[in-house]
């Protein structure tokens, strides 16, 4: 699977750089899309989602961008999703941290694509492993961290960590950086530059993990 990050710089500019045909999927970070009112993008008169779906049709690939979304004065922290001209839908954050300007969505979404089941993972849900932990267990083939601006190493830190944990990689794109963690929790791969690709294969590995543990007590049931 060939992964293009757009770190920089506008989804208008991106199209009309023409790369987006070079990838199987595009990753573009919060800078690429900005801010998007359900309200206007109802009523005609903006057309950002309508952009991405433009985009992944031009393509013919997947496109997860990141957004501030904007219902009747809730605001989020999303990721649209759309493959070959055809939007998939919107990942919303989960956890709002005190008191935040960005509410809290509902539920983990994980997309199932032509370039594998996406799991999305939303700004800072990174800091809450179980959501990693949750596109693991349903079947994610990776999980895409879309962040607006890394601190000095804490992001990339937990990618290489929850990569490593639920094993799975993490693809992570914020403004000016990108990097991928594999499932031996290393840096498959890290850049500045945008847009930049690389082509990552598919990892799955499966063990069997035994845990003694107290209680789970059963009696035997008579008369059967």
């Amino acid at each position: 699977m060939r992964v293009c990050f757009v770190t920089g710089g506008s989804l208008a500019g991106f199209a009309e750089s023409g790369q987006s045909a070079q990838a199987d999927l595009v990753i573009c970070g919060f800078q690429a899309i900005g801010q998007v009112s359900y309200e206007r993008e109802l009523k005609g008169e903006t057309n950002l989602f309508e952009d991405v779906a433009l985009l992944s049709k031009d393509g013919q690939n997947v496109v997860l961008g990141g957004c501030f979304t904007d219902a009747r004065g809730m605001r989020r922290k999303s990721v649209v999703a759309a493959e070959k001209g055809r939007i998939l839908g919107v990942s919303d954050m989960l956890n709002r941290i005190d008191g935040s300007a960005y509410r809290a969505g509902a539920g983990v979404k994980i997309f199932d694509t032509s370039a594998g089941k996406l799991g999305v993972i939303v700004a800072e849900d990174l800091y809450f492993p179980r959501v990693a932990e949750t596109l693991s267990v349903c079947g994610a083939d990776a999980a895409v961290c879309i962040f607006e601006q890394f601190s000095e190493s804490l992001e990339p830190v937990l990618a290489r960590a929850q990569a490593f944990m639920c094993g799975l990689p993490v693809l992570l794109c914020g403004y000016g950086y990108a990097l991928i963690a594999d499932i031996g929790g290393k840096v498959r791969f890290a850049s500045p530059k945008s847009p930049c690709v690389y082509d990552l294969e598919r990892e799955q590995e499966y063990h069997l993990v035994e845990t003694r543990r107290r209680g789970f007590y059963r009696s035997g049931r008579k008369g059967f």
